[in-house]
């Protein structure tokens, strides 16, 4: 089957900049720009709009300094207006060589913005585009507002294009600038004007107001559309741009007819470069670079994962520069812990493996998710319970007020016999610690001394992370070592002083 190329232009630094918040440094656009051009390989890139401010301006010089010196400067552009030349004056002077000029694609705009009838503004915009040409000035047209045009004056959008047509212009661009088209008005409106135009260059532009984005883009491809506009992350105004990971893997994936030159291992790195330079957000679904987009959480998952793959589908995580997780939690079975062991380089017998399932199950209860980093942890803390169970802390009251000593209110229950007791202390553990002596008093044992105290999360984790602490006791010249496990820092202690119970009283 011969392919037709497509053109990808990704606007993230012009059209995504206008997420509400989101300013890039000049030093910012750079990076994003280079890792676009050189690691994504997409074919161009639209980096800022003409006259906007000083910073703008610095931000397209240094892109065209470097794309100059590189062989990309015909694939950065930028968003021009119909303002005598200004525009070109500025573009010149920013060293940008491909403007992006923006006319009006509908009568509804050109009558009540413009106030001017078609002939005028395509007397303008002649005059835009030989001026561009005679300074050695690419030209690219929006006809913005386009898709409201096809809807409610068709009539004045093909006198526009019978006119661009006879202009010296590289591509014409259709955006959905408000975001309104269906799946079949895109393919129903590009397939028109592409039969009726065949040798012009169409872009087309989709929003996604309506979460219509990435459908509309491939419906706009299967039209006949020559290229495609997106936004890293899907930014831009209001609901933003067609997605650029989304589009690209449908692309890949549904339309064998189609060649893209994008390069979507690098997709994910690019996303996560975005994410950190605005300030937005991933959310964890996002489809392709979504952080949870790659896990498995349901144990019947996992093990239809071991059975000649079940569960997958062609959006392997390794497409995009990913793997698949395997989440832990209550939903977990034996599965998605073995799969998570091997990722670790780690084995269990059955027997342990039960122990350690239960016990991320109760954990999940009250943690949603455990992570792979918990894993070991939890190993440690179900395989460290060597002894007998005869001692166990029922219940337990930690109170922290200023200007008062914290206290502790506990019961225990000692080989069937329970016992309450409440002390002071320098803090809630100490407190508690005093609590449970006064107990072991009435038993006339004497507890180990307390010498050492440590606590650690997993590596990379973070606030709500399982935290480990490991108590190093000494009794009658012998030291030994418990370790509790829990989300919380106190709890996790109280655990680890339960087994070190457990082994005195044994």
């Amino acid at each position: 089957m011969s392919k037709r190329r497509i053109e990808i232009m990704d606007t993230t630094l012009r059209d995504g900049e206008q997420t509400s918040t989101v300013s890039f440094s000049a030093s910012e656009k750079l990076t994003i720009a280079k890792l676009l051009l050189e690691e994504l390989k997409v074919d161009r890139i639209e980096i800022a709009s003409a006259r906007v401010s000083e910073g703008e301006f610095q931000a397209v010089k240094d892109i065209t300094d470097w794309a100059a010196e590189h062989g990309y400067l015909n694939q950065v552009e930028v968003l021009t207006f119909v303002d005598k030349g200004v525009s070109i004056d500025w573009m010149i002077e920013a060293g940008a060589k491909v403007q992006n000029l923006l006319t009006k694609g509908s009568l509804n705009h050109l009558t009540h913005q413009l106030k001017k009838t078609s002939s005028q503004h395509f007397s303008d915009v002649s005059e835009a585009i030989k001026l561009a040409t005679e300074k050695g000035i690419i030209t690219n047209v929006y006809l913005e507002d386009w898709s409201n045009g096809m809807r409610n004056s068709k009539a004045y959008v093909y006198e526009f294009l019978d006119f661009l047509k006879t202009q010296n212009v590289a591509r014409i661009m259709l955006p959905d600038t408000l975001g309104v088209l269906t799946p079949r008005e895109s393919y129903d409106f590009i397939k028109e004007i592409k039969d009726k135009y065949p040798d012009l260059h169409i872009d087309f532009h989709a929003h996604n107001d309506y979460d219509l984005g990435v459908s509309n883009a491939m419906e706009g491809l299967r039209a006949g559309a020559d290229g495609l506009h997106l936004t890293v992350n899907g930014m831009g105004e209001r609901a933003g741009n067609a997605p650029m990971s989304s589009t690209i893997a449908v692309i890949n994936d549904f339309m064998p007819d189609v060649e893209i030159g994008v390069n979507e291992k690098v997709l994910y790195t690019v996303s996560k470069l975005v994410e950190n330079f605005s300030g937005v957000m991933i959310p964890a679904n996002k489809p392709i670079i979504g952080a949870n987009v790659f896990t498995q959480t349901a144990g019947i998952h996992a093990d239809g994962d071991n059975k000649k793959n079940l569960y997958f589908s062609d959006l392997m995580p390794e497409r995009f520069g990913r793997t698949r997780q395997y989440a832990l939690g209550k939903a977990s079975g034996k599965a998605n812990i073995q799969k998570n062991l091997q990722q670790l380089g780690l084995q269990l017998n059955d027997e342990d493996l039960k122990k350690v399932t239960q016990r991320i199950i109760e954990l999940g209860d009250k943690k949603q998710v455990v992570t792979k980093e918990d894993l070991p942890y939890i190993i440690s803390d179900v395989l460290d319970r060597t002894y007998e169970e005869k001692v166990t802390v029922n219940a337990y009251v930690l109170t922290h007020s200023k200007g008062l000593k914290p206290s502790t209110t506990v019961s225990i229950t000692i080989e069937d016999e329970t016992f309450e007791e409440q002390a002071q202390g320098d803090g809630q553990f100490d407190a508690f610690m005093n609590a449970l002596k006064n107990i072991f008093k009435k038993k006339k044992v004497i507890l180990p001394n307390l010498i050492d105290y440590a606590v650690r999360i997993p590596p990379g984790s973070n606030s709500d992370a399982l935290c480990e602490t490991i108590i190093t006791w000494k009794n009658d010249e012998k030291e030994f070592k418990t370790r509790g496990l829990d989300s919380d820092q106190t709890v996790s202690a109280i655990k680890a002083t339960e087994k070190m119970l457990n082994i005195i009283v044994s």
